[in-house]
């Protein structure tokens, strides 16, 4: 039997699955409420680079986690507005926004790296969080390792995941978003101040995003590198197509791709004669699969991508 196969590495792997999972997560979930308001977030990737920098820099120059996690959040929400002025007020298009983004922050993180922490743009270990094992739960046989002794950051996961399903389904503002992301011209008629709602969404996204980021730095490698984020922030745009732009499903489909994250890393060690490279592509690989297997089969809220005037009809 394989070594990954065996109970002890398939526990292993169970638990390594949560912690790859949440900055996919985190961007995901971003991604469903900026396209819920009819915004393409194709920006996601920036972001979460912008938030991986943003936590690195916070807990190097203060010594304290917690304000990477702030500073994250505020670099990563800081791309968002970049592309809510863009698309909403300069009415660019969305992709390419999104597009640019992702460039700009490559670059732009890459040069304020060097400046902050050296010529290499890298840092030394990072004061970051540690795995915290709730009593009771983390006793549980099998699920209790995997899912409650885990660091802080995944636990805020497990708050806010509920908590955008809330936003979205059983709140008014939610009612609002969604109305903007299917029909903003209804939206408006009715009331809802569209520009705004989408530039809240926006924002939002970007700062979640950033979070995602921040919590590669502070609870995974402990350090910064240039494009550290790897694509992640792609992998997250095909889990919220294929949760269906709803934030459990989009979850869900993020611990599919986080649990394809860890298997490539357990196949790297059970094959060390193996070219790494091909296990690297495999949880790309599967979101290529699952997108190609959605094809025809999912509908994105009406009016995202779609620019919108007060004066014109979409």
């Amino acid at each position: 039997m394989p070594e990954w196969l065996d109970i002890a590495s398939s526990t292993d792997l169970l638990q390594t699955s949560p912690r790859l999972t949440v900055p996919i997560a985190f961007s995901a979930l971003g991604g469903v409420i900026a396209e819920r308001g009819g915004i393409y977030n194709v920006g996601l990737e920036g972001m979460m680079l912008s938030g991986a920098f943003g936590g690195a820099l916070g807990s190097f120059l203060t010594g304290n986690p917690m304000a990477g996690v702030l500073l994250g959040i505020a670099f990563g929400a800081s791309g968002g507005a970049v592309l809510a002025f863009l698309s909403i007020r300069l009415n660019v298009n969305q992709i390419v926004c999104g597009i640019a983004i992702n460039l700009v922050a490559g670059g732009l993180t890459a040069f304020l790296a060097r400046l902050a922490f050296g010529m290499d743009g890298t840092t030394k270990a990072l004061p970051g969080f540690s795995p915290i094992a709730i009593p009771g739960l983390s006793s549980i046989p099998l699920i209790g390792p995997v899912f409650f002794d885990q660091d802080p950051l995944v636990y805020a996961l497990y708050l806010i995941v509920p908590l955008v399903y809330w936003l979205l389904y059983r709140s008014a503002w939610g009612l609002e978003i969604r109305a903007t992301g299917e029909n903003p011209a209804a939206a408006d008629s009715a009331g809802v101040p569209v520009y705004w709602v989408r530039f809240c969404c926006v924002l939002a996204s970007g700062g979640l995003a950033g979070l995602g980021g921040a919590y590669i730095v502070l609870s995974q490698v402990f350090v910064f590198t240039e494009h550290m984020s790897a694509g992640k922030g792609f992998i997250a745009l095909a889990a919220v197509i294929l949760g269906r732009w709803d934030p459990l499903w989009a979850v869900v489909a993020s611990l599919f791709f986080g649990f394809c994250d860890a298997l490539q890393l357990r196949l790297q060690f059970a094959n060390p004669t193996v070219p790494y490279q091909i296990f690297i592509a495999l949880p790309y690989v599967a979101s290529i699969l699952a997108l190609v297997g959605l094809y025809g089969r999912v509908k994105p809220p009406a009016a995202v991508g779609l620019p919108y005037r007060r004066e014109t009809k979409i």
